[in-house]
């Protein structure tokens, strides 16, 4: 009972691992991950978020939007142009991976594909 083939956790670095199904669980801080023999260096990897024209993006650059977007529930839409300030990279739903404050708006998720960094 002392042999514990499985990985520590990642978050914790707990040695109190255990499978349930097709994932590693830790009992301790309640993290769970896939279970992938031979994946110990693609848990590592990171998400790349490019804008419009292809320049990388990162949380807390400033954006502008190419295009006029409309907006449920506003007469009028985002103009192109708009600056946004301090965007946060977040996997949102249906390709929305922008978290921002759009002045006159409030918060709001943007399309990568419509945003150009400054």
């Amino acid at each position: 009972m002392t042999e514990n083939s499985l990985p520590p956790c990642p978050e914790c670095a707990g040695a109190y691992t255990y499978e349930m199904g097709a994932l590693l669980v830790c009992p301790e801080c309640g993290h769970e991950w896939p279970l992938a023999p031979g994946d110990s260096g693609s848990v590592s990897e990171e998400r790349v978020i490019k804008d419009a024209v292809g320049n990388v993006l990162a949380d807390g650059d400033t954006v502008t939007v190419i295009k006029g977007l409309k907006v449920k529930g506003s007469p009028s839409g985002i103009k192109a142009g708009t600056k946004v300030r301090n965007i946060r990279l977040v996997d949102g739903v249906d390709g929305h991976d922008i978290d921002c404050k759009v002045e006159g708006f409030g918060a709001m998720q943007l399309k990568s594909s419509v945003v150009r960094k400054v």
